[in-house]
């Protein structure tokens, strides 16, 4: 199912690579080679045709894009599984760790004792 979206995903990016290098911004591309009035397809519906086929295949796009990340294939065997998902269910609870002391205890004849004399 996959390799489908993926083959179709493909499909529509080269056509919509095509029919958005045929149209212009400016006026020019396919549209305006078209200038005759008398044609079947004048220059107003081939713009017309152009931006539908845009939208069209661009609506396209994100939707087989959802699709396919929808359709990925999963792995859940427990070899598969990332290390993130490893160390999260390996580690060790903070409250059993053992409590080292934050203060330095202090000796006979400290330094204050050496400075003094």
């Amino acid at each position: 199912m996959y390799s489908l979206i993926a083959v179709l995903i493909v499909i529509a990016c080269i056509l919509l690579v095509l029919v958005v290098l045929v149209q212009s911004s400016k006026g020019g591309g396919l549209v305006s080679n078209f200038s005759a009035s008398s044609q079947i397809m004048g220059v107003r519906k081939t713009a017309d045709f152009l931006e539908k086929a845009t939208w069209t295949l661009a609506t396209a796009l994100l939707l087989l894009s959802l699709l396919a990340s929808i359709a990925v294939p999963r792995q859940r065997d427990e070899a598969a599984r990332s290390r993130i998902e490893d160390q999260v269910d390996n580690a060790i609870d903070p409250d059993r760790l053992t409590n080292f002391p934050t203060t330095v205890p202090e000796q006979p004849g400290s330094q204050e004792d050496n400075f003094n004399e």
